[in-house]
């Protein structure tokens, strides 16, 4: 979970205020009360005394508590209301009925409205969305691209991303493999379907180095488990000493390879494919 936020109260600005006039600098004020530095020194800047002629030249930058948590109020108020500001004015309300209706979206009406100073109003792309998505826009939706009458939630992602445990990196792989000296040294990867035929089968495609002997074999998914049980089926008969594959995510049951096999197992650096050329080169060849 990410860190946990909250907006300073009363009694939290009148420990502010109080520390302050003991002489405190913002650093020692923050380590006092628990609170960042730079949490202190935004509250004492945006809810102090303003400069201009509405204020005593005597309170002028000062601090203090009560005019503080009056001014944090304030401004959280309108800022809730800020996207609701079409509503109360007509001018600009009406110019941007008449464009939604002319099928301008929000960005393209807010463009015309900065780039003609003399209209005298200006509303965000932002701020049209959120009086759209409002109770007053809300008839006005249906002029939307989209006619999305609310925000579009996000979907959660179904699956976390999640590296792969104990990997060893192809620097580390014996010279032997790279230069193909001797057989026994592999290259592996997977061959998966096109997106049109909606299918989830893909093909286990092994190669061995020096002979360049192609195995393949087709599997449902690319489920790790099912996917390491593969390219162990099709070591069969061969006296394996190493592998080389990718960083995806199915080959994250890479030691399993290795207890079955007793071959230890290598990854190329990300998006470098020419470091299994082999494999890649009968993976189109298989293609097609």
């Amino acid at each position: 979970m990410g860190k946990q936020y909250k907006h300073l109260d009363q009694s939290m600005r009148d420990r502010i205020k109080a520390l302050l006039d003991d002489g405190y600098g913002i650093r020692k004020t923050g380590r006092t009360i628990g609170l960042p530095h730079s949490t202190v020194s935004r509250e004492i800047k945006r809810n102090s005394y303003g400069s201009d002629g509405r204020t005593k030249p005597s309170k002028h930058r000062t601090y203090d508590s009560s005019t503080a948590q009056q001014k944090s109020y304030v401004r959280r108020k309108y800022a809730k209301y800020q996207g609701k500001k079409i509503q109360q004015d007509d001018e600009l309300r009406s110019f941007i009925i008449k464009h939604l209706e002319l099928h301008l979206n929000p960005g393209e009406i807010a463009g015309l409205m900065k780039n003609d100073p003399s209209l005298g109003f200006y509303a965000s792309k932002t701020t049209i969305y959120e009086w759209l998505y409002s109770e007053w826009g809300q008839r006005h939706c249906e002029y939307l691209y989209s006619q999305r009458f609310r925000r579009k939630p996000r979907p959660k992602k179904k699956t976390k991303r999640e590296m792969i445990p104990d990997r060893t990196g192809i620097e580390q792989r014996p010279e032997a493999a790279t230069l193909r000296l001797v057989s026994g040294h592999c290259e592996f990867d997977s061959v998966v379907s096109s997106k049109r035929s909606g299918s989830k089968y893909a093909l286990a495609v092994l190669q061995e180095r020096s002979s360049r002997l192609v195995r393949a074999k087709l599997v449902p998914n690319l489920k790790p488990a099912g996917y390491a049980k593969a390219i162990v089926e099709l070591t069969k008969d061969l006296q394996v000493s190493s592998f080389t594959t990718d960083n995806s995510i199915e080959n994250k049951r890479h030691k399993e390879i290795t207890k079955k096999t007793g071959a230890p197992v290598f990854f190329t650096d990300p998006y470098s494919p020419w470091q299994k050329g082999s494999v890649e080169n009968a993976n189109k060849m298989l293609r097609r």
